[in-house]
């Protein structure tokens, strides 16, 4: 596989969508759009820097391919270097029926694909243009539809002996604490731009998971799971990741279930479900080995 030329600089990773759209075009099929945009870095102060890119094509129903994909894929590389950014270094694709056609077309081209749901700057965009952008488009498809067929959940399974830590606690931080994480040490750590114009003084919930001496290798290994968000299933605290991977973390008494769940619903409500995930060696460390920001959202 080709590599970016050495010393081009990189740019925040990508992520892409490309799939059909609830519009009917003048020849009666779907249309199709690919979808890309950059992962928001975030500064020491919770924003992001620097510009977001996106990138947007419609393709012909007849069209959809690798081979169309990836001449696209070119032209995105091409016009994001023509304004003066730098060449992406992964790729993250959160649909598994395009997986295979994602990956056809990124060979060649220096991009690592990532199967990942950790895509929360698409999915809001994807939101937006369902919201503000479809409606008035001629074809758009206003009546009800079938819904798709309900995807099968996989049954969540424990963590490997590796990835497990010692002791696990809940914990919740407020808004504004967590809008100077990015100054925090972190051995492993992702974050997201936070809300804007939530209450400061706003719950965050989440998990601290402590590892003593393997906190550094297991924050390594959940780095590589792309966490993506925290959810209680009946008495189970379940972390979701990559594309359908669902990983127990632990039971809970009744009691701590119907309290996770009131604090998830409020987050929703008050942070655009962001959790957090944080692996440290003990309950007085200050050094997080990983730092992980989550969105509790629909995939789209």
């Amino acid at each position: 596989m080709a590599t970016p030329v050495t010393g081009q600089a990189l740019a925040p990773d990508w992520e892409l969508d490309f799939y059909s759209r609830p519009i009917l075009d003048p020849d009666g099929k779907k249309r199709w759009e690919l979808l890309i945009c950059s992962t928001p870095v975030v500064g020491p102060d919770g924003r992001q820097l620097g510009a977001e890119f996106r990138w947007l094509r419609a393709c012909p129903a007849t069209s959809v391919n690798s081979i169309w994909l990836r001449e696209a894929l070119e032209q995105a590389l091409a016009e994001a270097e023509a304004a003066g950014l730098g060449m992406p270094r992964r790729l993250r694709c959160w649909r598994a029926s395009m997986r295979t056609m994602v990956q056809r077309a990124a060979e060649g081209l220096g991009l690592e694909l990532v199967p990942s749901r950790r895509t929360y700057a698409l999915v809001n965009w994807l939101q937006e243009r369902e919201r503000e952008v479809y409606p008035g488009e001629e074809g758009f498809l206003a009546g009800p539809l079938a819904p798709p067929p309900a995807a099968i959940r996989p049954v969540p399974v424990p963590l490997p002996e590796a990835a497990r830590g010692q002791s696990w606690t809940w914990a919740s931080l407020p808004l504004e604490v967590l809008a100077g994480a990015g100054g925090w040490e972190a051995g492993f750590a992702s974050l997201v731009p936070l809300p804007e114009g939530a209450d400061p003084q706003a719950l965050v919930p989440g998990i601290r998971l402590f590892g003593a001496g393997r906190a550094l290798a297991i924050a390594g290994w959940l780095a590589g799971l792309e966490p993506v968000r925290l959810e209680i299933e009946a008495d189970r605290l379940v972390l979701e990741a990559g594309l359908e991977d669902r990983w127990l973390l632990g039971g809970l008494s009744r009691e701590e279930a119907e309290a996770a769940n009131v604090a998830f619903a409020a987050a929703r409500e008050q942070v655009g479900g962001l959790q957090f995930l944080a692996v440290q060696g003990s309950e007085s460390d200050q050094r997080f080995e990983g730092l992980w920001l989550l969105r509790d959202l629909p995939d789209a």
